[in-house]
């Protein structure tokens, strides 16, 4: 499936907005200089059948709420200015508010995310997630839990995945590992966290 450039896209059972150059290319580096050097990363462990495995990739949480998946609680370090910048922009394309990010730092092909929804409770019934990405171009897919349908974008430095409607109930997503040399990327998923 194409999807349209710059507006949002029907796929059966949700919706897309893919926006390739939302932030320029040479400002998306500077972008990205300044996140991978002020956010605080952790690498974390989260419970998968039944034992700890570590996350194959750094992550940070930032803003107003505590955020729990795969038996793993973040709690939420203050807003930046850059962040805060950032998802201003964010939620006037997504047309959605935004008070969380998780930001992922991927530092070479082999850090990834596996299949999976972001359909925790607190997200509400139908999330909008706002993927921006900086850095080295990764591949991400999303595959129909019941056709099996695949969508799969390649996702360059400066872009902007939103998804929204039903997507979350009825898609799964990954960012694959890769065995080709790419350079590190950031990606950071603005949401909103429902107070429980």
């Amino acid at each position: 499936m194409e999807l349209a450039r710059g507006s949002w896209t029907e796929i059966p059972g949700g919706k897309l907005l893919w926006i390739p150059n939302f932030i320029d290319v040479f400002e998306s580096l500077e972008w990205f200089r300044l996140l991978n050097s002020e956010l605080q990363w952790r690498e974390d462990k989260i419970m998968m059948f039944g034992k700890w495995v570590t996350i194959p990739r750094l992550q940070a949480w930032y803003g107003d709420a505590s955020y729990q998946y795969s038996n793993l609680t973040l709690d939420p370090l203050p807003w930046t200015p850059h962040l805060e910048d950032l998802r201003r922009r964010c939620e006037l394309a997504s047309e959605a508010p935004f008070n969380s990010v998780l930001a992922n730092l991927y530092r070479t092909g082999q850090d990834s995310n596996g299949w999976h929804s972001d359909n925790e409770p607190e997200l509400g019934n139908s999330p909008v997630i706002a993927s921006l990405s900086f850095g080295g171009t990764r591949r991400f897919a999303l595959k129909h839990r019941e056709t099996k349908q695949k969508i799969t974008l390649d996702l360059p430095s400066g872009s902007l995945l939103v998804m929204a409607g039903d997507t979350q109930h009825h898609w799964l997503h990954t960012v694959p590992k890769t065995a080709r040399h790419v350079e590190p990327r950031i990606n950071l998923t603005f949401r909103h966290i429902y107070s429980k």
